[in-house]
């Protein structure tokens, strides 16, 4: 694949570190990326990625802008205000870097389509904000062998790793999460509020991973997690260890479709 004149000015400042090269930057441009969620965590996440040259960015979203959106989930504008957020990020990606090919599912991802449409990318990144689609996702992840980065934030918490349980000892987000929480004992972020900013560091980070996942560099954080603590200025990093009782990737596993989520 050769790199046009606008490419190599657009993209100068991958080509010329080692580490990435031109053939990092045809990896990034060939890639294919599903992002679920064009919120907060994916405003950030789909701008670094669209700017980094992914080839193909899908995104997932069935959730319309509104101004309370506008604190944190930069995409948006407010003129976009009732607009679709696929339509509104997909106008502002186009903006951004007219190489990128934006696919846009307009549906909540469910038990129905999750896998055919995890199916269809290199890798899958996650920003949506309940433990319900982190669940499907993680599972649908799995059962398609394809990587998982995951995020999420909370008032002025986040955290961060990468999935790759379908292959050696790693563990998947259920290892980590065994069960969701009981309702009303983890407060969603119109409950219980957020910090903007946390979602551009945490987006940020998640996007910095998924060009490492894609390029191969660097150290992947499959089997760790890093939560980062924003009121502290603090990160700290967990190793994670696959849970043989996992009900998705253990040894007994009794999940083998996605039937579990069902509406």
């Amino acid at each position: 694949m050769d790199f046009s004149d606008d490419q190599i000015e657009r993209y100068a400042r991958h080509i010329i570190l080692k580490e990435v090269g031109g053939a990092g930057q045809q990896k990034l441009l060939a890639a294919k990326v599903l992002v679920v969620g064009a919120g907060g965590l994916g405003s950030p996440l789909l701008m670094y990625l669209a700017a980094a040259g992914v080839g193909t960015l899908g995104i997932v979203d069935d959730d319309t802008v509104s101004l309370s959106n506008l604190q944190r989930q930069i995409l948006h504008r407010t003129d976009d205000i009732g607009r679709p957020k696929t339509s509104s990020a997909a106008e502002a990606l186009g903006a951004l870097n007219p190489d990128v090919n934006i696919v846009l599912h307009h549906e909540r991802l469910n038990a129905a389509n999750a896998l055919a449409l995890v199916s269809g990318y290199d890798l899958v990144a996650d920003g949506s904000d309940n433990f319900e689609t982190r669940f499907l996702v993680n599972d649908a992840c799995y059962l398609a062998r394809v990587p998982l980065v995951s995020a999420a934030i909370g008032q002025f918490e986040g955290q961060l790793s990468t999935y790759r349980a379908f292959e050696g000892d790693n563990p998947c987000y259920r290892c980590v999460f065994p069960e969701r929480p009981p309702p009303g004992t983890v407060p969603s972020c119109a409950e219980a509020g957020v910090i903007g900013a946390l979602a551009g560091v945490m987006g940020s980070l998640q996007a910095v991973e998924v060009i490492k996942e894609i390029t191969g560099i660097g150290q992947s954080m499959t089997g760790r997690l890093t939560i980062y603590d924003a009121l502290d200025a603090r990160f700290r990093t967990l190793k994670l260890r696959r849970d043989p009782g996992c009900a998705l990737c253990g040894e007994h596993a009794t999940i083998h479709d996605l039937t579990a989520h069902a509406a």
